[in-house]
């Protein structure tokens, strides 16, 4: 996805107000819409990745997330499935499972934008996108939270992980701001 992207640009409430290239939505700190979608293998292991250093926004950190941003005219359910067979490499996954949807504040780094967040049961072999993915694996649970604090995670990634552990737990929901 390039700087000319066209998005959808929404308010506070996630309504449509207008569109405008993704370059010029980041720029300005426009509201969007963007998917985070968790993909665990038959084992139930969790994909994690690191993202290339070509990304737009926080290029070269881990991400337990296949996702990105929804195009104009798209819907969030549209953007999981395409998002997740375009990182992943597959086709024929079943439809991503909606969990949650959270507006998350970058503090400046490219604005705001809404988060839908997805899970989908992936059982192909993957051969993630080299543009979008320099580095994966499927890691348990257990060694997924042993590198949460010695490597460095996307924030908004984070930020859904923790949303999503909080509710898993029973426990406080975390502040989603950047």
């Amino acid at each position: 996805m390039s700087a000319e992207e066209i998005l959808d640009v929404v308010d506070e409430h996630d309504r449509v107000i207008g569109q405008a290239p993704r370059g010029e939505v980041y720029a300005r700190g426009l509201i969007h819409r963007c998917v985070f979608i968790r993909v665990r293998d038959a084992e139930g292991r969790v994909f994690v990745h690191r993202r290339t250093p070509t990304k737009l926004v926080f290029p070269s950190m881990y991400d337990m997330f296949v996702g990105g941003v929804v195009g104009a005219g798209e819907s969030y359910e549209e953007a999981a499935l395409r998002e997740a067979e375009e990182e992943l490499g597959v086709s024929g996954l079943p439809r991503p499972e909606p969990v949650l949807r959270f507006l998350y504040d970058s503090g400046g780094v490219a604005g705001k934008w809404w988060s839908a967040v997805y899970e989908v049961r992936c059982e192909l072999p993957v051969a993630p996108q080299a543009e979008e993915v320099a580095w994966h694996a499927f890691l348990t649970e257990e060694e997924l939270a042993g590198r949460l604090l010695t490597w460095e995670w996307v924030p908004d990634g984070l930020a859904a992980y923790e949303l999503l552990k909080a509710r898993e737990t029973g426990g406080p929901a975390p502040r989603v701001q950047g």
